[in-house]
């Protein structure tokens, strides 16, 4: 099974991005996959491939519970490159208590955390039965870690040291805890970060530098709570982290990823020429049923690089992704049912893109965007967004697929990305250039 610029769940259900990284000359992509229904469930990790971030290709699943410690789960985790093997960090899940009805749920939430790590030799081969390690167990001094909402991993080599950023809890509210390590095996705690906007748990933390500056990147769950919109959202700001003593200070603002709301769980890595490349889950409220294929749930965002420029994170289009757009040449097609295609305009004061029945506008210098004649049926969900401020500039690149709208506005400055369901074929409005993938 192939998939073009997003990779979708192959059938059933999909949730975060996984060990994503660029090795022995392809782009490899692992995900949280419940291979049984189109809804949550135990984790595996499914597996998709690409050599240019755009084509991309199933593998099937990769790892899968096995052992007493992650009975009940693969959780998410991240990648990296070691003496020629492929390291798959994970958190490992089991449940102290079963619903006995349904036992891929934990009874009353109860259940236990630890980190596991599994490794390849070729990226492609995984057994899940010898292979497998704990390498830190449940935490179970609370002052260091959440004995079960301590997760996802991610791991990277600098200086001569690993590092592991892990999301955590303490009193109701989220934390990050990182450990090190020599060899990437043998972990001890290091330090700890809390910060007000943390929510009340953290998801799927991420550290790295652009240049000179810090990144932090993190899903912190229950930071919305009006009803109309997810809890759980992905956030960034610059920070400053001392290697040595692996001291965390947000150093700036908090800036969501994407204004659409819909994105979540983002992982980065580093692509084949060193850019950093991040993608987020998207959120789908309703499963997708096509005729003939199996129902699914969830897909991945289109690649985004990842720049600073005077204190603000900007999420750009890859060079891979600008090279399959094909600009200058004579054989333009029309745009077609069931592809994808692109559309660069510059919007006014007051004027209005109208997509398949996706509204964009400007007003009062704010990018706006509705979505309800194509989000019809779903309740609870926002399906409205707009730029944080009111801008100067509105350029416009928007990337249009079967179930996902992606907005980037002034180069990257600021991302509207929603999932829409049931989206027409016309295009109206000012459209300076209509460019469809080959």
């Amino acid at each position: 099974m192939e998939n073009l610029l997003h990779l979708r769940a192959p059938g059933n259900w999909m949730n975060d991005p996984n060990g994503f990284i660029y090795y022995q000359g392809k782009y490899h992509l692992f995900f949280q996959y419940f291979p049984y229904a189109p809804e949550w469930g135990t984790m595996h990790w499914g597996h998709g491939v690409s050599e240019d971030l755009v084509h991309w290709k199933h593998l099937g699943l990769a790892l899968f519970p096995t052992k007493q410690y992650d009975r009940n789960g693969v959780f998410s985790g991240s990648a990296l490159e070691k003496d020629g093997k492929l390291y798959l960090y994970y958190s490992a899940v089991r449940y102290l208590k079963t619903d006995d009805e349904d036992i891929h749920r934990a009874l009353g939430n109860h259940f236990e955390t630890s980190q596991a790590l599994v490794t390849s030799e070729d990226g492609f081969h995984f057994d899940n039965w010898k292979d497998k390690r704990q390498i830190i167990p449940v935490i179970t001094d609370t002052e260091i870690g959440d004995p079960a909402d301590t997760r996802d991993p991610k791991v990277w080599f600098e200086d001569g040291r690993y590092y592991m950023i892990l999301g955590s809890v303490y009193d109701r509210k989220g934390r990050v805890v990182f450990f090190e390590s020599q060899d990437g095996e043998n972990w001890k705690y290091a330090n700890q970060c809390r910060h007000e906007t943390f929510g009340r748990t953290m998801e799927c933390p991420d550290l790295f530098w652009i240049g000179e500056h810090c990144v932090f990147l993190g899903s912190p769950m229950g930071i919305s709570e009006d009803g109309k919109e997810y809890a759980n959202h992905a956030l960034c700001a610059l920070a400053h982290f001392d290697k040595k003593s692996c001291e965390l200070e947000i150093a700036g603002d908090f800036q969501y990823v994407d204004y659409g709301m819909d994105l979540y769980a983002p992982q980065t890595n580093v692509d084949k020429e060193g850019r950093r490349i991040l993608i987020g889950w998207m959120r789908m409220p309703k499963t997708v049923e096509e005729e003939g294929k199996t129902p699914w749930n969830g897909m991945m965002s289109l690649p985004r690089m990842v720049e600073v420029e005077e204190g603000h994170v900007y999420f750009r289009i890859p060079p891979q992704v600008e090279e399959y757009f094909v600009r200058e040449t004579e054989d333009r097609h029309c745009l077609k049912t069931g592809k994808a295609y692109r559309i660069q305009t510059v919007l006014e004061e007051g004027e209005r893109l109208e997509i398949g029945g996706y509204q964009i506008w400007v007003e009062d210098g704010y990018v706006k965007t509705d979505r309800s004649q194509v989000y019809k049926g779903i309740e609870g969900y926002r399906t409205t967004a707009a730029t944080p401020k009111s801008l100067e500039n509105h350029r416009l690149d928007i990337f249009v697929d079967a179930n996902l709208i992606e907005v980037f506005v002034n180069e990257g400055e600021y991302v509207i990305s929603h999932v829409v369901y049931d989206l027409g074929n016309e295009v109206n409005g000012k459209v300076l250039r209509v460019l469809e993938g080959k």
